[in-house]
């Protein structure tokens, strides 16, 4: 547990105090009392419910939701304090394919704020550090102090964010280079839809409760300060708006992987028919001449064999060359945005 304490006028914040200070720090109420409780170990977490239950009075159900880290952000009201979740983020285990989150409780009073981590938190630590060189967060009170937290806390999310925009554009560009059907890529696209997902669903239900906290609806949080809390609205909004995009994307991917799938498959089934349509007169040329009759044209020609084979490749030439007229086969992409380019500048109705 930590404890930080800013005293009217002063131009440093205090640290050195105990859980039997707490009493008295907090009746002052020009003080203040920033508590931070960690839930590292069980010797931790039972000094925080005692300070939660015995020292603040905090609802019982509250703390039980306090000490639980599988909760969905969100915020409820009493007469005398605020208790709220939201979800940081994970740097070191987050990437486009794994949103991972960690869970920060925290309850604003008029005087105090008590946070409560069970994973450390990168934001607290710089706001802990902003405080020991200025106190201007504290001077405006606890509910700018907390603006102070979340705001820091939504800061973090924008570079992961920028990572999904990289991600998703280098599975489009895999997906668009496929050869073949690829379980790789497709489990890929799968891990990147499981990501967004979550972090559409994180910022939806953090979005809600900062649009409670910033649009004047609990006293503990005076109207001069409503704009900061607005302000990380509006960068909470930012993301969400990004992550319902970013869902979109990855939906389209699922659509454009299956098409390239069918389209490679559509130009295999397109050289087997074909080869097939080639091979189909020399078969029938070959069984023709192969019954066995005494009476046929040519059977008892000296060179009717090597005229045979002549006529034949003559007409798998002419089969090749047809197909290929028609753009059925040797067509690249290149050639046909070629062609397209050309049929479109003399298109009349352009003109």
């Amino acid at each position: 547990m930590e404890i930080i304490v800013y005293r009217k006028g002063s131009t440093e914040v205090e640290t050195e105090f105990g859980r039997d200070d707490l009493p008295e720090l907090l009746a002052d109420e020009s003080n203040v009392v920033w508590v931070d409780l960690m839930g590292e170990t069980p010797e931790h977490i039972e000094e925080a419910k005692d300070v939660l239950l015995n020292v603040f009075g905090f609802h019982y159900l509250t703390v039980e939701d306090c000490i639980e880290v599988r909760h969905q952000p969100k915020i409820e009201a009493f007469d005398k304090y605020l208790y709220l979740i939201v979800h940081g983020i994970k740097p070191d285990e987050t990437s486009p394919t794994n949103f991972a989150t960690k869970e920060l409780d925290a309850y604003l009073g008029s005087n105090f704020v008590v946070t409560f981590h069970v994973q450390r938190f990168r934001s607290i630590k710089t706001v802990k550090q902003r405080l020991r060189t200025s106190t201007f967060a504290c001077q405006r009170g606890a509910a700018y102090l907390l603006h102070h937290i979340l705001d820091e806390l939504v800061d973090l999310y924008m570079p992961i964010v920028d990572d999904f925009d990289s991600a998703i554009n280098q599975l489009e560009d895999r997906v668009f280079e496929m050869r073949r059907a690829s379980h790789t890529v497709l489990g890929d696209v799968m891990d990147v839809r499981r990501a967004v997902a979550r972090l559409r669903r994180i910022s939806a239900r953090q979005l809600e409760v900062l649009y409670r906290l910033s649009h004047g609806e609990f006293p503990q949080i005076p109207n001069e300060i409503l704009p900061f809390y607005r302000d990380v609205h509006d960068h909470l909004v930012r993301i969400s708006d990004l992550a319902e995009g970013y869902r979109d994307l990855v939906n389209s991917l699922f659509d454009i992987h299956f098409s390239v799938i069918a389209t490679k498959t559509n130009d295999v089934m397109k050289t087997l028919a074909v080869l097939s349509a080639i091979v189909l007169p020399l078969s029938l040329i070959a069984g023709i001449y192969g019954m066995n009759f005494e009476n046929m044209p040519e059977l008892k020609s000296g060179n009717g064999y090597f005229y045979t084979l002549i006529g034949m490749a003559i007409l798998a030439i002419g089969l090749l060359f047809y197909f290929w007229r028609k753009g059925w086969i040797f067509q690249d992409d290149a050639e046909f945005e070629f062609k397209s380019e050309d049929q479109s500048d003399n298109d009349p109705d352009k003109t």
